[in-house]
């Protein structure tokens, strides 16, 4: 008579192997699936959906969305290709070499230099850690950061297109954003604990050959800067079709409460500098120092810089750095916006 060998006990446990689970329970939507389904939705709903789309409301929101993206696009993308230019080919030390030796004069000397990086500020915070790495003073690397996104002449320039009509709007956001870096410099190194900042632990692109590395960062910027401009065009597109035009117009009477919403709103819409300017001029209910201080913020604290600041230099750092920096840039746009504008 047979005898059945039962199935051998397993090498980890010394059990019976238990069967394989049955293929649809590890099935889970996926991607190409979704997006199906999305396509199949809009099919089946496609009257009601071309009848929303026709209302007025949604016309004039896609109008101004479509108009701000046309605008900044070309700038964000010649941003990203000319920052990931100088973080692969340009060697950090080159910065360190050009500082001078003292801290309080190097602070200064940053911030100028912060012209040229020509891009937004996703570049200027792992090229600041950089500076740290090669022992750069930390007070002029944070100048540095929190100028380069502000004056470098990729925004500059798409400032003064998106302001033809107000060319001083790129005087004054020259001045505020450097005295804002500089000043915040100045305060780090008077006020600053080496304890709150903790440098970066690795060197960006370590391993990878320069042409991998270019692409990468440009993939890397395009993708997170354009998903932010995606974002900040639809709100500033909700802001002008969706809101009613009292709560703006309540909010731009007051001098105070503009500028104070329109520096909250920097902080919440995480828009690329590059882009800002056409955002900002698109708020036309607001005056020209509140737009001032939107322009001047957004570069220097909003929420994804302090998620990269935190991620980069510490929690510790990010914590005391970003309401520090808010609070200066708000007050140093008002003075700016009363002398210039």
């Amino acid at each position: 008579m047979a005898v059945t060998k039962a199935p051998p006990p397993t090498r980890e446990t010394g059990e019976e192997k238990a069967p394989a689970p049955d293929d649809g329970e590890g099935r889970r939507l996926n991607s190409p699936l979704v997006l199906t389904l999305l396509m199949v939705l809009v099919v089946l709903f496609q009257g009601p959906v071309r009848q929303a789309l026709g209302a007025p409301v949604m016309q004039s929101w896609m109008t101004v969305f479509v108009a701000v993206l046309v605008q900044a696009l070309p700038f964000l993308v010649l941003g990203v290709l000319l920052s990931a230019a100088i973080a692969v080919f340009v060697p950090p030390s080159f910065f360190a070499r050009a500082l001078p030796k003292r801290p309080a004069l190097a602070v200064p000397v940053a911030g100028v230099a912060g012209v040229v990086l020509p891009g937004c500020e996703c570049a200027s915070v792992p090229v600041a850690g950089a500076l740290v790495r090669r022992g750069v003073t930390p007070a002029a690397a944070l100048a540095f950061l929190l100028s380069a996104p502000a004056i470098n002449p990729i925004v500059l320039t798409a400032t003064a297109v998106a302001f033809p009509g107000n060319p001083e709007m790129v005087l004054a956001r020259l001045v505020a954003s450097l005295l804002v870096a500089c000043a915040m410099g100045w305060l780090w190194l008077r006020l600053g604990h080496p304890d709150w900042l903790r440098p970066p632990a690795r060197e960006s692109y370590e391993g990878q050959g320069r042409g991998a590395a270019f692409w990468g960062s440009v993939r890397h910027d395009l993708m997170h800067a354009g998903g932010f401009l995606v974002v900040g065009a639809m709100a500033a597109a909700t802001l002008k079709a969706m809101v009613p035009a009292t709560w703006l117009s309540t909010a731009a009477d007051n001098p105070v409460v503009s500028v104070l919403a329109l520096a909250i709103l920097a902080v919440v819409l995480s828009i690329c500098s590059e882009a800002d300017a056409f955002v900002a001029a698109s708020l036309t209910q607001f005056s020209l120092t509140a737009r001032l201080t939107f322009l001047v913020v957004g570069p220097m604290i909003d929420l994804k810089l302090f998620a990269m600041q935190a991620g980069t230099f510490g929690r510790a750092f990010a914590l005391r750095f970003a309401p520090a920096t808010f609070t200066l840039a708000v007050l140093v746009s008002v003075l700016t916006g009363a002398v210039l504008l």
